[in-house]
Parts: structure tokens; C-alpha cells; sequence
């Protein structure tokens, strides 16, 4: 009957719809960030050279926003993702480790955009899943399928292919290429180090980013100290100025609320369809740079980045194809277990 179509019809299209705005949401927070993050670091208009100190601010906000709405939930009726935040000295140097490595990575972030182009960013950062396959075999002894080397080898090529149409374009920043290298290794080494501590916070991936940022906070002050950013920051003629301000906080909300929209879409939707979202995110982000920047690229340029992103789509359904070949068929799970020592 009509009806009992349309019922069945009307649940499918909410679905369809609040994936779809989740994953716009995904898209324009990721974006945002990134153009917000450029304008702080590196603006001809701004002219701040504090990298340290706008990651530092960013790291703040987050600590704070997270306890701030941990302690709105506290007063409220109880939310089971968020979780009531105090601080314990134990855990915060348990965690301490990882704040190390996740403090390497916020920082090279920043400091790889501050020094290459937004639409070059993507490109100077694509190691990550290289950096995951090393890793993985180094530290947790997983071996990888040969259809992901591959993919992983087009990823390589794409990354220096990129590199060197930047310096036939005489845009090149090797102290760029090195933060996005060193930003791509930080990545993985966080993922990694992000599974050995989460059982310190009761598994409260909440918990776990306040703790993250509390301590990159109180590290990164004497680093700020030390590279003479408070110096820089007395000189900066914007400093009291409002509208700076609030780029800052905008800045700090949309790098808060990156990590928020990421656990979204990965809910409403799966990690295999998060990372082609994230492909296709930083296909369009490029587009867009190139578009606002009014720059010019060659076609050797256009296939670096066509490299990068068809071997990250092409690495991320592979190993979709391989995990669900280990859910269907228990000998394989069992055999992956025993290769991994699980």
C-alpha cells in the first residue's frame, strides 16, 4: 500500500538527510579551520609571527570549553558523552607521553601551513598513511597486503611529484615540506599512542582531549618563553585589537569542534566512508584555495594532488575490503589475531 511505502520511505530519507548534514557539517568545519588557521599564521594583513602562541591559545579554548560544558552537564540532567572533568595529577602524567606526541603534531600542523599554501597543504601532509603502514609494522608487527603497499607507493609518488612542481613554480618551502613530513609521522604516532592511554581515562575520548591540552598548555608556555613569542606578542600593534580576538576564538571553537563533528560523521556514517569523506573534503579544499588565492597551477601539479588522493581513496577502500573479509570469515580473524599477537 501507498502508505506503508511512505512509512517505509520516510525513516530512509531522515537518514539520508542527517548523514548528508553531517557530513557538510564535517566539510565546512574541517575547511574553515584550515583558512582560518592560514589567516592566523601566516596573513600579509596580520603579520604575527607567534605560531607557538596561536596553537597554544587554540589548545587553551579546547581545556576550557571542555570543562566548561562537562560542568554544564554536571548541573544538568546526566549526558553519558560527557563525562564529569577533574583534575588528577596521576593522569595527567600518564598521559604526558602522548601530549608529547600530540603537541608535535598540532604544532607542525600550524607551523607546515604557516609556510605552505593552503592548496599545497594537503599534499605536504599525505604521508600520514605511509607513516601508518611503517609504524604498524615497526611497533605492532601488522603486515600489509600488497594492493595497500601500492596504493602507499602512489601516495609517494603524488607527494614528490607535488614537491617538485612546487619549486618549478618557485613556491617551494622545504621548512614546510619538513613540518608536513614531521606532521604526517606526529599523526600516526598519535593514533598509536591514543589506544595505549585510553584505558587511563576510563576509554573517554572527553577526558582524554582535556588532559591533551592541559598538558600541551602548560608545556608550550615555556617553549613560548624560549622562542621569544612573548616578545612578539608585546610588539604586535593588533593585540588589543577585537576583531583579532575574535578570529582567535573563532579559530579555537572550529579546532574544538573539528574532533566533535569528526566522532559524528564517523557515527552517522562508518571509518571506511569517514575517510573517503576526508579525500573528497581535501579535494574540494584544494579547489577552493586555488579558486581564493587566484592561483595558477600546471597539469603536472593538478595530477601531484589526483596521485595523493586516488592512492588515499584507493589505500582506505582496500583496507575496507580487507576488514570486511575478516568479519565474514573466521579463519582469516583468527589468523589475523594470531599475526598480530592479539
Amino acid at each position: 500500500p501507498a502508505e506503508g511505502e511512505g512509512g517505509r520511505r520516510a525513516p530512509f530519507l531522515l537518514r539520508a538527510l542527517r548523514i548528508a548534514v553531517v557530513v557538510c557539517l564535517y566539510w565546512f568545519t574541517s575547511i574553515a579551520m584550515v583558512f582560518l588557521n592560514k589567516y592566523l599564521l601566516d596573513s600579509p594583513s596580520l603579520r604575527l609571527d607567534a605560531p607557538i602562541f596561536v596553537t597554544f591559545f587554540q589548545c587553551a579554548l579546547t581545556a576550557t570549553l571542555c570543562l566548561g560544558l562537562s560542568l554544564g552537564a554536571a548541573c544538568g540532567p546526566p549526558c553519558p558523552g560527557l563525562p564529569t572533568l577533574r583534575l588528577d595529577l596521576k593522569v595527567s602524567r600518564s598521559v604526558l607521553p602522548l601530549s608529547a606526541v600530540f603537541i608535535g603534531m598540532v604544532t607542525s600542523n600550524n607551523l607546515c601551513l604557516k609556510h605552505v599554501g593552503v592548496a599545497f597543504y594537503n599534499v605536504g601532509r599525505s604521508l600520514t598513511t605511509v607513516f601508518n603502514v611503517l609504524l604498524s609494522y615497526l611497533l605492532l608487527k601488522q603486515t600489509t597486503s600488497l594492493y595497500a603497499l601500492l596504493a602507499c607507493g602512489v601516495i609517494i609518488g603524488g607527494f614528490w611529484l607535488g614537491v617538485d612542481q612546487e619549486g618549478a613554480e618557485g613556491t617551494l618551502s622545504w621548512t614546510g615540506i619538513f613540518f608536513g613530513i614531521l606532521a604526517s609521522l606526529c599523526v600516526s604516532l598519535n593514533a598509536i599512542y591514543t589506544k595505549k592511554v585510553l584505558p587511563v581515562v576510563d576509554g573517554s575520548i572527553w577526558r582524554l582531549t582535556f588532559y591533551n591540552n592541559l598538558n600541551a598548555c602548560v608545556l608550550f608556555f615555556p617553549l613560548m618563553m624560549v622562542l621569544g613569542e612573548f616578545r612578539t606578542l608585546y610588539h604586535f600593534d593588533k593585540l588589543w585589537n577585537p576583531s583579532f580576538w575574535g578570529m582567535m576564538i573563532l579559530g579555537g571553537v572550529f579546532g574544538f569542534a573539528i574532533g566533535y563533528v569528526t566522532g559524528l560523521q564517523i557515527k552517522f556514517t562508518s571509518p571506511l566512508t569517514h575517510n573517503v569523506s576526508g579525500t573528497a573534503k581535501a579535494c574540494a579544499q584544494t579547489v577552493l584555495a586555488v579558486i581564493y588565492f587566484e592561483e595558477t597551477k600546471s597539469f603536472l601539479w593538478w595530477t601531484s594532488n589526483l596521485m595523493v588522493l586516488g592512492g588515499s581513496f584507493a589505500y582506505t577502500w582496500v583496507k575496507g575490503l580487507e576488514m570486511r573479509k575478516v568479519q565474514e570469515d573466521p579463519n582469516v580473524k583468527n589468523s589475523a589475531r594470531n599475526e598480530s599477537g592479539v
